[in-house]
């Protein structure tokens, strides 16, 4: 079993090292650094949208892959799937592109690398995405196809440049492009059908990815919109919208996810939006429905606070963002603050507003 392998285990010769090994999932599974291993690449999907530090073990780190799959099929919840395999392809992604950007290196040179040419040959796109003097040309079949769950407006086939039944995308694009692959790859098949001598002896860990999505997955708990109990991160991006500043795309991708994620629908959505001067009635709705699921295959969550703080907007950071959900989702914000008020503290902005007037947070 080779580095690459592990480092890259949805590669169809990782699958062959592990056949060829004759490894025997029942007795895998009964591996307890593999299991922790498999066990830890789930969850932290989940809370932070990372499969976490490889396993010093190559053996370990390869063969946790397949066990991971097989735990996420025993959970069979779509948002667990959706975020496991968006884990791993941003792992893999984040990798090949360190490991291409030390390609001068010279102790790179001891350690085998995946060549772009082998990993659009892995997903059949050499002849689909070819370059040139400015970055890549893309097949707009397979432009479709790939950045169909790509969120944002510079994504829309409307707004690419196009000739020849080609699109036109930057070199920095490519990876985005390659890691939506990768996810595709990851979760196809998925949910597998274990048998139950496999199922049995993952019961525990299979509960405890049970319990962990259900702090997180609160989409289906909460129905109530009290603006001042939003986590400072959202309340930020409310006052934005409010004062008719321009939010980037990921910010508004995040405050509109929050918003779906807490029970508003897309008119009242929209009605907040409506303030703001760069507001576009007919573009807002469709990323509204987009990440409700509703004109997509993917119902989307807002991002964990790692994610905010990546992108610049986890700001002002309050004694529960610190002390009480360490960091962990917006959502445990909220819902956290919600358990903490007198029922009669808890007024939704839509009763407040219900009679007719445009209704703002």
């Amino acid at each position: 079993m080779k580095a690459l392998h592990a480092r890259y285990p949805f590669l169809a010769a990782a699958r062959e090292a592990v056949e060829e090994a004759e490894v025997d999932l029942t007795e895998l599974i009964r591996e307890e650094a593999v299991v922790a291993r498999a066990t830890e690449r789930v969850t932290g999907a989940l809370c932070e949208g990372s499969i976490g530090d490889p396993h010093r073990s190559t053996r370990v780190e390869l063969l946790s892959y397949p066990v991971a799959r097989v735990l996420v099929s025993l959970v069979d919840e779509r948002i667990c799937t959706r975020k496991y395999a968006r884990a791993e392809a941003n792992r893999a992604i984040s990798q090949f592109g360190a490991a291409r950007g030390a390609a001068a290196d010279l102790k790179s040179d001891r350690t085998e690398r995946l060549a772009l040419a082998d990993l659009l040959s892995e997903f059949d796109l050499a002849s689909a995405i070819t370059e040139d003097e400015t970055g890549y040309r893309v097949a707009v079949g397979t432009y479709l196809t790939l950045a169909s769950d790509v969120w944002g407006d510079q994504w829309r086939l409307v707004n690419r440049t196009l000739a020849d039944g080609e699109v036109f995308i930057e070199r920095a694009e490519l990876h985005t492009l390659l890691e939506e692959a990768i996810a595709q790859r990851v979760a196809r098949g998925l949910p597998l059908s274990v048998p139950e001598a496999l199922a049995e002896p993952l019961e525990t860990e299979v509960e405890a990815v049970r319990e962990t999505l259900a702090d997180l997955d609160l989409t289906r708990e909460i129905d109530t919109v009290v603006p001042e109990r939003f986590p400072p991160c959202m309340k930020a991006l409310v006052d934005s919208i409010q004062q008719g500043e321009h939010l980037a795309h990921h910010s508004r991708f995040a405050i509109t996810a929050f918003l779906t994620s807490i029970g508003m629908n897309t008119d009242e959505i929209i009605d907040l939006y409506m303030v703001n001067s760069s507001f576009g009635e007919e573009m807002t709705r469709y990323q509204t429905d987009h990440i409700r699921g509703e004109t997509s295959p993917t119902e989307y969550t807002p991002p964990s606070c790692a994610t905010m703080q990546s992108y610049g907007d986890c700001v002002n950071k309050d004694d529960i963002c610190e002390d009480v959900i360490d960091e962990s989702h917006p959502l445990n914000y909220y819902e956290h603050r919600l358990e903490q008020a007198d029922e009669d503290e808890l007024v939704d902005w839509r009763e407040e507003n219900g009679d007719g007037e445009t209704a703002q947070p």
